[in-house]
């Protein structure tokens, strides 16, 4: 469904004079040189006065406004089309597409999505969620155009941490050699989520360090400018030359030697200059390749100071530049963080490899304390995977830390180099189920399936931070084959009783039935068996339903794969209902592989259960207002126990 555009509010049009008008990019074109300049100052309030309201990704979004303005003013929007590469820097291209009116719903549910998406707008013309995509859809899209004999222009902006992907690279290399009409914008703000790493970062940090590049640039522009007869195109275009022959020999080699013209480094907050550049090119039919150094956080002091702290932010206070506190209750990062850094004090060959995302795995620590066990790969997923292949070759214990969304990324590396050569790489998974605000591009929902499926890999997922703990430790000293766990964002719970057993490879845990005596429980109406983050969820609803009479035995799963289906058997009496928990896709998750079990061995009960997440994409939202929708929390599990016990009578 398109975003409707709305009424505007008078409060809006005194705020925003310039940006309440725009309702696409032929509106900025409308404007002269000097009401672009307003027009960036009021996108810029917008997002400042918006996502400290409803939070999002922040410090980004800020660094590319001017280039946003420049873009959309000097393009042809549509039919000329523009791809950005994930969403982080992508938020005055929702306000200069008409997004204004509805633009403090950002992330919230059934709002806008933090992210682009081809059933939000029109001129979202291909979606971005995770990095390294744009080049490449961008340089279909100038196919499909050549194809079609047409003439619109394709615009990629690629940020600096996704050009040094694999993906991007790929993508440069065709582009070089189709020669097509493609222009190439990196928006260099020197950080990703973290500080950038890798032999390439260092390249365009030599170019940085250079003011004579920028200097000469401005030389030239004066001398060009003096000179009488050539057109203003031509003239930016001898400027440029002039530039690349008095400019250090490496500026824009590699780029050049992939067979694009290279432009820059360019201010990408000096808005005259980036004017000149996008309108200057728009007559040149081959691939262009432009470098905009920009600063992450422009515009908010404490964010262009600290622009990894500000990189996604909660609501907070636009004045005082003050982020709440978090919340003392520990989340499962936090706690794996703890824990892989005292397993790598106490074991030297314990590694952490992340790919990009140490802050958000919670390898901050681990990295300040041993930085010699450390590895960040950069966002390049593949080529982590198989690097960490390598180290477990080598006699040591890699953890890949990895978001399970990401993950999906390097799903050959982990079938082809991983388990096939049966190596002990440890993978780590943060954000595995719903999570929330971020939506369908970021959500953890297949990992069940995309791993319990391959030969030799097992797969274990934890009820709290203690089981977490012990999970871990299990694995760094399991040197039998590769091994896997997935924990899901967000606080641990404490619902859960105390008394446990220790963890056994392919053990599950019988919890009981709550408010009877373990083991005391006799013939039960239903056996519930939840995977790690819906154990919470399950134990909560057989407390409600023991309430009601209905007497619900909980299982924690511990292992997805190998899976414990002797421990659910047992428990199994004739007329038992069995209910399965997970939060993963129904098709080759938990539930559908304990049925294919039980049917195996013959045990399986007339009644059965399987809850998991729909054949669907699930929008973005708080996590329990999402988990809700689609029946994945207490309430749910409470509606499908008593609607199958009901019919039996007993309740």
């Amino acid at each position: 469904m398109k975003v409707p555009y709305g009424t505007l509010e008078d409060d809006m049009e005194s705020a925003y004079p310039y940006l309440s008008k725009i309702i696409s990019p032929q509106d900025v074109r409308k404007l002269s040189d000097k009401e672009l300049a307003e027009l960036a100052k009021e996108v810029r309030q917008a997002i400042l006065d918006n996502v400290s309201r409803t939070g999002g990704h922040f410090s980004s979004n800020l660094g590319t406004v001017e280039l946003t303005v420049a873009m959309y003013a000097a393009y042809n929007i549509p039919p000329d089309k523009v791809i950005w590469d994930t969403g982080h820097q992508a938020y005055p291209h929702k306000l200069l597409t008409g997004r204004l009116p509805r633009f403090d719903t950002l992330r919230m549910h059934k709002g806008l999505s933090g992210f682009l998406k081809r059933d939000e707008h029109e001129l979202d013309v291909f979606g971005a969620g995770h990095a390294g995509t744009a080049i490449s859809a961008a340089l279909g899209f100038a196919a499909a155009r050549d194809q079609a004999q047409g003439s619109e222009k394709v615009v990629a902006i690629a940020g600096d941490a996704a050009i040094c992907s694999g993906m991007s690279w790929e993508a440069l290399n065709h582009a070089g050699e189709l020669q097509t009409d493609l222009c190439v914008v990196l928006n260099d703000n020197r950080m990703s989520i973290a500080p950038n790493v890798g032999a390439l970062t260092n390249y365009f940090n030599r170019l940085r360090s250079r003011p004579q590049v920028q200097g000469l640039a401005r030389q030239a522009k004066k001398v060009i400018e003096k000179i009488p007869g050539p057109a203003p195109r031509i003239a930016a275009g001898l400027r440029h030359g002039v530039t690349h022959y008095f400019a250090p020999e490496e500026t824009g080699t590699i780029f050049e030697e992939m067979g694009f013209e290279y432009i820059g480094p360019v201010d990408g907050h000096d808005l005259p200059t980036l004017l000149e550049i996008f309108r200057n090119i728009q007559e040149v039919r081959y691939p262009v390749f432009i470098h905009a150094l920009t600063v992450k956080g422009k515009g908010y002091d404490v964010a262009e100071e600290d622009a990894t702290k500000w990189h996604g932010v909660v609501p907070f206070d636009l004045e005082q530049c003050e982020m709440p506190s978090k919340a003392a209750a520990p989340t499962y990062t936090s706690v794996f963080g703890d824990a892989i850094t005292e397993l790598g004090e106490r074991d030297e060959k314990v590694i952490a490899i992340t790919a990009a995302m140490p802050d958000g795995t919670g390898l901050n620590g681990f990295r300040a304390k041993l930085p010699g066990q450390y590895y960040d790969v950069g966002i390049a997923e593949q080529h982590g995977v198989t690097f960490a292949a390598g180290m477990a070759a080598g006699g040591y214990k890699p953890f890949a830390v990895i978001y399970s969304t990401f993950l999906q990324r390097g799903y050959d590396q982990v079938l082809h180099d991983v388990c096939i050569q049966n190596l002990p790489v440890r993978f780590a998974m943060d954000r595995a189920g719903l999570v929330g605000d971020d939506g369908p591009t970021h959500h953890g929902t297949f990992d069940i399936s995309f791993l319990t499926h391959i030969p030799n890999m097992s797969l274990c997922a934890p009820r709290d931070a203690t089981e977490l703990r012990e999970m871990l430790k299990f694995m760094a000293d399991y040197e039998a084959g590769p091994s896997a766990i997935r924990y899901p964002r967000g606080n641990v719970p404490d619902n859960l009783p105390e008394g446990r057993t220790p963890v056994e490879f392919g053990k599950a845990e019988v919890l009981g039935v709550p408010g009877i005596r373990r083991g005391e429980e006799g013939n039960v109406d239903a056996v519930i068996v939840a995977v790690g983050s819906m154990v919470a969820e399950a134990w909560d609803a057989a407390s409600r339903l023991t309430d009601v009479g209905v007497r619900a035995l909980v299982i924690n799963a511990r292992w997805c794969k190998p899976l414990d289906w002797e421990s659910v058997a047992a428990r199994l009496s004739p007329g038992t209902l069995l209910v399965t928990v997970e939060e993963n896709v129904r098709t080759g998750g938990f539930g559908q592989q304990l049925i294919d079990l039980l049917v195996e061995h013959e045990q399986l009960p007339q009644r059965v259960k399987v809850m998991a997440l729909p054949d669907a994409w699930v929008t973005h939202g708080k996590q329990p207002i999402i988990r809700g929708e689609v029946g994945l929390d207490a309430a749910g599990i409470v509606q499908t126990v008593r609607a199958s016990v009901l019919g039996r009578g007993l309740a």
